[in-house]
């Protein structure tokens, strides 16, 4: 995530900021510009405080503190490009539904942050009924006994269960399932990955090449989780899988892999703005200095990602480990897992080819 600074004051700001801490500027995230604006209410309207003719309006769901994004004012849309996309929230007047769903979007706003510096396609439901993106964020019902809201993706549907916006209910389910990481940007980012599967995978005509790298994703998806769960994963899966769920199907993969991608590009840019650089004192292997300075969007080959994020996360790492807590990122990045990686890579970099078709 890139840094931002007030127009007004020159306070730096974070993404998800609604006011400026020094001058009290209302601020405002514009998704067209990638920039956090202060802005002045004139009317019906909002005007760059630091002056210009761009007249904007917040979106609708900033009355409940849940957006900060800004939209043209002449835009017939009421909701930003990042809460278009939500079909069911919670009742709101219940409970801990609004805070719970307060943290949802703002992990899904940093998604969204992503997916436009990728430009990726976001097409709505109602631009695309059949597999258009859209959000089911569910509490579990109250009824004793009642089968839990189950986080997943179904053709463009990605549902989250508001009970992952609870810190110590989504730990607990952590421990339970062993995992060493939940989150939920990591929720979001994993579930995106699935729907891009099959946007750009499926429906891109990339389908064999995906399979060479990822494995056959025709076995029975349904069969192949229960025996996930019944046996675990395979002796040695850290040498082809980022993660223990990422060996229980191609498709889990795939958007493990994607998650991790997205979870890469995301903390270098923001390592970038901060001019982080690794050089430790007594490595002499330049395998672990960095300067952090690439693009992690831009165009290029995924070593260039590969070859920062090493030195940082053994970095981030021993400082976590000198806090007395678990490590920043606690995954191996094979060279099958980087073969994965780099696969996802040049897929949203559009470098990626069609498959070739098959002549007879």
């Amino acid at each position: 995530m890139q840094l931002f600074q007030c127009q007004v004051c020159s306070q730096l700001l974070f993404f998800e900021n609604t006011l400026c801490e020094s001058c009290g500027s209302r601020l405002g995230y514009d998704a067209v510009t990638s920039q956090l604006e202060a802005v002045t209410q004139t009317g019906d309207v909002w005007l760059p405080a630091a002056g210009g003719q761009t007249q904007y309006r917040f979106c609708d769901n900033a009355e409940y503190g849940a957006c900060n994004w800004l939209i043209s004012a002449d835009s017939p849309e009421g909701y930003c490009a990042a809460c278009r996309h939500n079909r069911t929230i919670p009742a709101l007047g219940e409970g801990e539904n609004l805070p719970q769903w307060q943290k949802l979007e703002m992990a899904k706003h940093r998604l969204f942050y992503q997916l436009i510096k990728l430009k990726l396609p976001l097409p709505t439901q109602a631009e695309n009924p059949e597999h258009g993106l859209a959000f089911d964020f569910l509490a579990d019902p109250l009824v004793a006994g009642a089968p839990r809201v189950l986080t997943g993706h179904d053709d463009g549907l990605i549902t989250l269960n508001l009970a992952e916006a609870d810190d110590a209910a989504r730990e607990k389910l952590r421990t339970q399932m062993g995992e060493p990481y939940r989150t939920l940007l990591g929720h979001f980012r994993h579930e995106i990955g699935h729907f891009y599967w099959d946007l750009l995978v499926r429906d891109g005509h990339r389908l064999a090449q995906c399979r060479a790298v990822f494995g056959d994703d025709s076995q029975d998806y349904g069969q192949a989780l229960q025996r996930h769960y019944q046996d675990g994963a395979p002796v040695g899966w850290q040498n082809d899988f980022i993660s223990h769920y990422a060996t229980s199907h191609p498709w889990e993969d795939f958007a493990e892999t994607w998650a991790h991608y997205l979870h890469i590009a995301d903390t270098l840019e923001t390592a970038k703005a901060f001019g982080v650089g690794i050089h430790p004192m007594k490595a002499k292997d330049p395998d672990l200095h960095a300067d952090i300075t690439l693009n992690p969007y831009g165009v290029g080959p995924v070593e260039g990602l590969i070859d920062a994020w090493l030195p940082l996360t053994f970095a981030v790492n021993s400082l976590n480990r000198s806090m007395g807590v678990g490590d920043l990122y606690p995954f191996i990045l094979s060279p099958a897992v980087i073969q994965k990686m780099d696969f996802i890579h040049r897929l949203v970099q559009g470098t990626l080819p069609e498959d070739q078709p098959v002549t007879a």
